[in-house]
């Protein structure tokens, strides 16, 4: 991968962080358990004490309404995977990523992670970069490490913008404005 495409991904990473961290430095712990919807999918302790994620292996109709606490597992499920196929390992299964327990410990997660990827990212040479990724699109010889990470950036924004926007609606309506 040459230099320029290199430093514009890395700059749209950047830019998306800064933008998901504007929203992390600003959540309260009550921001991740509540719910928006009475249909909604979010973490809940199973009968073992860990938080795990509402899911369905087929996407219902219509799509449940996401907590905080679902979309920081989420981030935290889709990007150790990133993260793992990035250095060339295994992946964790999905059910064994638990959401860490609450707020404070989730952001600090999900700031761990961003080490981890641009540590994983700095460490590629331009023939891994161009190489088959399997991420999100199960190899598809079309996709590259540099596809993934161009995903990576857009599911952070998708992302950072949903938990932006659950967080201010929260406020609106403490608030009384909603």
């Amino acid at each position: 991968m040459s230099r320029s495409r290199r430093d514009l991904l890395r700059w749209q990473f950047d830019l998306t962080w800064a933008l998901f961290d504007y929203h992390l430095d600003r959540l309260a712990p009550e921001d991740f358990l509540w719910e928006p919807a009475p249909h909604c999918w979010t973490v809940r302790r199973d009968a073992t004490g860990a938080w795990v994620p509402d899911w369905a292996e087929t996407e219902p109709e219509p799509v449940p309404v996401p907590t905080i606490g679902w979309l920081s597992w989420h981030i935290g499920w889709w990007w150790s995977t990133a993260v793992a196929h990035a250095r060339g390992r295994t992946p964790r299964a999905r059910e064994e990523i638990t959401w860490p327990g609450d707020g404070n410990a989730a952001i600090a997660w999900l700031r761990g992670l961003r080490e981890e990827w641009l540590a994983a990212l700095v460490g590629l040479t331009d023939a891994e970069l161009d190489a088959t990724a399997p991420l999100p699109w199960q190899r598809d010889p079309e996709h590259t490490v540099a596809h993934m990470t161009g995903w990576v950036n857009a599911e952070l924004m998708k992302n950072a913008a949903e938990i932006g926007q659950l967080r201010l609606l929260r406020a609106a309506r403490e608030a009384g404005r909603v």
